[in-house]
């Protein structure tokens, strides 16, 4: 009777309502799996329903973002349909302002965090900060890994991009990775991006054999020259390289002749490896030696003295380092998830760069009047052929700058100004919320 049109209406309006009725019953009828009340979902079912990822999900627990559901018997926790769909809606952004099951990130949430950061012990004391990669170079001034790496676990999110944009020798943009964030580092000193840029460096294939291979040669090469500063029957013979050297003073004043021949010769290897990657290890293997060869007494003192260096010392330093680096890779290497990326831009922030957007940005910002890194790293980057005198004039905080008496001598408003142009340029940069 009812599959009859009725006396007041037409055929056309009689078809149209069966359509619709046919309609409701295949959606009805659809075998597509939809959330019910009956149904509990665990930490994962939900982190994957919402398209973020599980450490995300946790993290917004442990913070108060996510309340917390029930847990079973076992322990674990077990969301009920309207718990998912709040996660859902807030991995989505929809309707964060009327979701009575979460706790947005307002100045509620923020207060747990900051209370949180406050009970870090941020000395570190018995911490370890040599472990991977941190160690591959020598690098004066940098922060402890434990510091950005407390950070990053309390205000990003995994999948999430942390920039650092001071990035020196790359300790955030290691710690970073291995917290499974994207990671982007800037720096104006194409020195500091080598090294940042080696430090997170993925093996890829046939990298090992190929920075074993430098080894074994430079092992051979050394070996073939004596070692002992005695007196001898027969004059020794000298290595010398056909390899390229810089064409700069410094070479002379600071190094032995016969160290210049070996590490002549040590970086014509490096620049001649076939992969990015293994170039990157290699060079900077090669420019954690530099200083040691030099007649420049340390790191952090920039005055000259001799060390008595021996024919072949410059092939055995760059192999025990080599060696140890090639390790340090492999290491940091096997933890990395896949889709994580890390960009090193060569850049001075005062130039306003374009990078990839920001979630988190974690740096150890440059005191002035303190430190001149193009001072310290002159001869490493007269080696590896990079333009000192350019990032003298751009370096923030330089000593050299704020102890100048001349009209270019730099003050506290120099630097103000600076960091003023800096916060103006983060401020374009990272997301909304970031």
């Amino acid at each position: 009777m009812h599959n009859r049109p009725r006396s007041s209406e037409n055929l056309f309006v009689f078809f149209q309502r069966r359509r619709k009725k046919s309609l409701l019953a295949e959606v009805y009828a659809s075998p597509v799996p939809r959330i019910t009340e009956k149904r509990l979902l665990s930490s994962a079912d939900v982190a994957e329903q919402a398209g973020i990822h599980k450490d995300t999900l946790l993290r917004w627990l442990r913070s108060g973002v996510v309340c917390e559901p029930k847990r079973n018997r076992h322990g674990w926790r077990m969301f009920t349909a309207e718990e998912a769909a709040s996660v859902v809606r807030i991995a989505k952004a929809e309707h964060p302002a009327t979701d009575t099951n979460l706790i947005l990130r307002d100045a509620a949430t923020a207060s747990v965090t900051v209370e949180r950061l406050r009970k870090v012990d941020w000395d570190f004391r018995e911490a370890k900060t040599s472990y991977l990669t941190h160690s591959l170079h020598p690098y004066p001034a940098r922060f402890i890994p434990q510091i950005p790496n407390a950070l990053i676990q309390e205000l990003s999110d995994v999948g999430g991009t942390v920039g650092d944009i001071l990035c020196g020798s790359g300790t955030t943009l290691v710690e970073g990775m291995l917290l499974k964030r994207n990671v982007v580092g800037v720096d104006a000193n194409a020195f500091a991006c080598l090294i940042s840029a080696a430090k997170t460096t993925r093996l890829q294939d046939g990298d090992k054999e190929s920075l074993h291979h430098l080894t074994e040669h430079a092992l051979h090469l050394a070996s073939e020259f004596a070692t002992d500063d005695g007196p001898t029957l027969f004059p020794v013979a000298k290595f010398v390289s056909r390899a390229p050297r810089p064409k700069h003073e410094a070479v002379n004043f600071w190094f032995e002749p016969l160290v210049t021949e070996e590490l002549a010769e040590i970086l014509s290897w490096c620049r001649e490896l076939p992969t990015e990657s293994a170039r990157s290890i290699a060079l900077a293997s090669f420019s954690a030696i530099v200083v040691n060869l030099s007649r420049q007494d340390s790191d952090t003192r920039y005055v000259r003295r001799e060390k008595h260096l021996r024919t072949g010392d410059a092939f055995r330093r760059f192999v025990q380092v080599l060696a140890e680096n090639i390790t340090a890779v492999e290491k940091f290497t096997e933890p990395l998830e896949p889709n994580i990326t890390c960009t090193v831009v060569h850049a001075d922030i005062l130039s306003t760069p374009t990078t990839p957007a920001l979630d988190l940005v974690v740096c150890s910002p440059p005191y002035p009047n303190a430190y001149s890194y193009h001072l310290y790293h002159m001869t490493r980057m007269v080696w590896l052929g990079m333009d000192q005198p350019e990032f003298k004039k751009r370096e923030i905080g330089s000593h050299r700058k704020f102890s100048s008496k001349g009209k270019n001598g730099a003050t506290i408003e120099t630097f103000r100004s600076e960091m003023k142009s800096v916060f103006v340029w983060l401020k374009h940069i990272i997301r909304q919320g970031g």
